[in-house]
């Protein structure tokens, strides 16, 4: 396998001008000075008038109104169709409150809802886990494959990973020993992170279930030959309820959305390491 909101926030900010608020009667602080010796006594400037003061109520009422109704989105924006411009539709990624996993098999987050939300999140956790470095190593690989697909599946798929992953062009391809081992003194990192997923189709036997992510993919350390670099994907999972939890039936994917880079330094080769063994990876569900 080759090796996914950002969130963001946002505002508006700007300065406000004397005029909106009237003009001349806008409030002014006197400073004392040579002209005005006394700071409290002296004549008093005038009371506004009832005028200038519904003025300003107006004024202010209005703007309460208008930051209202920015904040609600406006009225047309409830019958919105899924996936708008405006941001996320109803199927993509968005946290609920639900607690989206029961549990765990061999690792992996297992005893998900019969429901939309129960297939993304597997789909986004089975992700993870078939792009693992854990494919690598036969056992563990197994393992893998026997946790996240259905059993009519899982005997063929392991039959045609282990001709994948034991091809030995492929593994020193990638920098890897024949057994598909890392070389001594290097660290082999294969790690999906996904950043969304929706909903292709749904009811409640089968899915098909999108999820965008980024890979981290190389050998770490001193001389390396392939270093860990990030490339981005989306990966679409067919599902089945089968046996009371969900079980991919079909896997694929192609190259991004790949967003622009940043014009950061690239860490160095032990700093990389060191972070792929202190930082660990996560479960990720809505």
């Amino acid at each position: 396998m080759s090796p996914g909101d950002d969130h963001g926030y946002r505002g508006d900010s700007g300065g406000r001008t004397d005029d909106g608020f009237g003009g001349t009667g806008q409030t002014r602080t006197r400073l004392p000075g040579a002209t005005d010796p006394d700071v409290y006594g002296g004549a008093r400037r005038p009371v506004r008038n009832s005028r200038s003061l519904i003025t300003v109520v107006g004024v202010v009422v209005l703007l309460v109104a208008a930051i209202a109704f920015a904040n609600r989105g406006g009225a047309g924006d409830d019958e919105e169709p899924a996936g708008s411009a405006k941001g996320p539709g109803a199927r993509a990624t968005a946290a609920t409150g639900v607690k989206p996993v029961q549990g765990r098999t061999d690792g992996i987050p297992t005893g998900y809802a019969r429901d939309e939300q129960g297939a993304q999140s597997a789909a986004a956790n089975y992700a993870v886990a078939l792009g693992s470095d854990g494919m690598y190593d036969k056992t563990r690989r197994n393992r893998i494959v026997d946790t996240v697909y259905a059993p009519e599946v899982a005997k063929a798929r392991r039959s045609d990973l282990d001709k994948v992953y034991s091809d030995e062009k492929f593994l020193t391809g990638i920098g890897l020993k024949a057994d598909g081992t890392a070389p001594d003194g290097m660290m082999f990192v294969s790690r999906f992170n996904p950043i969304g997923s929706k909903t292709e189709r749904f009811n409640e036997s089968t899915a098909s279930v999108s999820v965008w992510y980024s890979a981290l993919f190389g050998l770490a350390g001193e001389d390396s030959k392939t270093p860990v670099t990030e490339s981005w994907h989306t990966a679409v999972l067919d599902l089945k309820w089968v046996g009371g939890d969900w079980k991919v039936t079909a896997y694929t994917q192609k190259d991004g959305p790949v967003p622009v880079g940043r014009d950061q330094r690239a860490s160095g080769s032990q700093e990389m390491a060191d972070a792929v063994r202190q930082f660990g990876g996560f479960t990720y569900a809505r």
